[in-house]
């Protein structure tokens, strides 16, 4: 049987543990991204650095892959269509258009009879007068922006009015959920009705940036089968194929909202790496070259730290760790402010 070789659109951290884990099951891994410094180059078995609308470095790309996945959402809906129509692109290119737009998003999940905070499109600042009751709330650009960015916390009309950014674009106002704790769902779709679920991981932010995470999450059992309930449904729905998440808000009523859905492998569940028999990248990887579904086995509860900026200097020094401790530095040659440079996962 021949080799079986995938292709990733994207080069950051996501793209990389995906091409270890790929390596793990004897698939080759050829990752295309518009930065030429990208760490996944260090894992992969080819790399291709062009921009992602250069039709030709495209072409060179899908002529050496079977499949193509991706690791981040904000890659051009066109350029994922023309792949899709030379080799399978997985999740589908239609998954990623939706879920790029967050009031589609929203729009959608709500359509599923799935809660989400009240939210609305707004586009000039007088509409801020009728939409007084989502304050204090959360604009967002509908389109792009992670980890913090295109995002500004409003308390009131004032502050509102005093930003200077141009409405135009596309803005979405979320109304802020009375927040008593987040949770995520990472969850693999192989085809209908067929999944691999992981337990709900419990997550912790600073400046928007996901800090902490754990397994288990200290809810109560109506919430943890609600949320994976409520993932499956929109996994079904979207008729995905791969790893996808989807991050939860829980409110002091413990009344449980979806916040946003993530077509593909996702900070939260890097602890699967160490906690489980699989990981939720090498089911992504199983899922989307149609390989061998396994049942999930947990190993052992855990708990993960992102090292943010600097943060990584220090354990960079370290020789050794203790043995319930594992280390990833994801390889990214500048150290920046509020970048994600690696992350430690401790079972306990």
């Amino acid at each position: 049987m021949s080799q079986t070789t995938l292709g990733i659109i994207g080069g950051g951290q996501l793209g990389s543990m995906l091409a270890i884990a790929a390596k793990k099951l004897n698939v080759e891994t050829i990752v295309y991204c518009d930065d030429q410094d990208a760490p996944a180059q260090n894992f992969c078995t080819k790399f291709i650095s062009a921009n992602y609308d250069n039709k030709e470095k495209i072409i060179e790309f899908v002529n050496l892959v079977d499949f193509v996945t991706y690791e981040f959402e904000n890659i051009p809906f066109d350029t994922l269509n023309e792949i899709n129509k030379l080799k399978p692109v997985l999740p589908k290119p239609s998954v990623n258009r939706l879920i790029q737009h967050r009031l589609a998003e929203k729009d959608f999940v709500n359509n599923l009879n799935i809660r989400t905070t009240r939210y609305a499109s707004i586009e000039k600042k007088s509409e801020i007068d009728s939409l007084k009751d989502l304050l204090p709330g959360i604009l967002k650009t509908t389109t792009l922006g992670y980890d913090g960015k295109g995002q500004y916390p409003i308390n009131s009309v004032e502050e509102f009015n005093s930003l200077n950014i141009n409405l135009s674009k596309g803005y979405i106002l979320e109304k802020l959920v009375k927040l008593k704790q987040e949770i995520s769902i990472i969850i693999t779709r192989f085809a209908n009705n067929k999944y691999e679920v992981y337990e709900p991981i419990e997550n912790k932010h600073e400046d928007q940036i996901l800090k902490f995470s754990k397994i288990p999450a200290e809810i109560n059992k109506k919430i943890y089968d609600q949320s994976k309930d409520w993932a499956m449904t929109i996994a079904e729905e979207l008729k995905y194929v791969g790893t996808l998440c989807v991050e939860f808000f829980i409110d002091r009523n413990d009344n449980l909202y979806v916040n946003e859905v993530a077509p593909r492998v996702h900070n939260s569940g890097h602890l699967t790496i160490n906690a489980y028999n699989i990981s939720q990248f090498e089911n992504h990887v199983r899922a989307v070259c149609g390989l061998e579904q396994i049942p999930l086995k947990k190993i052992s509860n855990a708990k993960m730290i992102n090292l943010i900026g600097d943060q990584i200097s220090h354990y960079r020094m370290l020789s050794k760790f203790n043995e319930n401790e594992f280390f990833f530095d994801y390889l990214k040659k500048e150290i920046k402010e509020k970048r994600k440079m690696g992350h430690l996962t401790t079972l306990v």
